[in-house]
């Protein structure tokens, strides 16, 4: 039995859950925060669903089949709490998810959380007008380095779509920066 198999086992077991699950909050929430934080770009926002999605890992331990990493399946539980988010924060508002996206980005300046300069803010507006595929993609490939076999487990496309979305947005990054 797998390292990850034991830890697993952990997880689902009432006896070591608690353990467990305080082990996997230390391992990974601070990488899904900045994973979540790029998409909703907000750091309350991304505080927020950072919590639902591991209430969301914690509700559905038992139903893990195991046929991707725990890693992997937590990422992808990250991308559809932060999505769902962005879609009801918007449909509140009365706007597209793309427009609530701008709007954020576009705040970022008055962000106490935000540390970047000039350019990293100018950077993030730019990823902010990018197609929520696309923004994402680059997100994973950019800023965290994931290997394109791992965004395809993660996102569940084929690895050539991956390679024409970061392309494309990397494209439209640079015409936003040259304007």
């Amino acid at each position: 039995m797998t390292q990850e198999n034991q830890f697993i086992n952990a997880l689902k077991n009432p006896d070591t859950q608690e353990t467990a699950f305080n082990k996997l909050l230390s391992d990974y929430k601070e990488r899904l925060y900045w994973h979540v934080r790029k998409i909703v770009i907000d750091h309350n926002d991304a505080d927020d669903v950072l919590q639902n999605t591991f209430l969301k890992v914690f509700e559905n331990i038992n139903s893990f089949k195991g046929n991707s990493s725990i890693y992997t399946w937590m990422f992808r539980i990250a991308i559809n709490e932060s999505l769902n988010y962005i879609n009801k924060k918007a449909k509140k508002l009365g706007v597209s998810n793309e427009e609530w996206i701008v709007k954020k980005s576009d705040k970022l300046e008055s962000d106490p959380y935000f540390e970047g300069g000039e350019m990293e803010l100018k950077l993030q507006k730019a990823i902010s007008r990018l197609p929520e595929k696309q923004r994402i993609v680059f997100n994973m490939r950019y800023f965290e380095e994931m290997k394109y076999k791992k965004i395809s487990e993660i996102l569940r496309t084929s690895e050539g779509g991956l390679k024409a979305s970061y392309h494309h947005a990397v494209k439209k990054i640079k015409t936003f920066l040259n304007e």
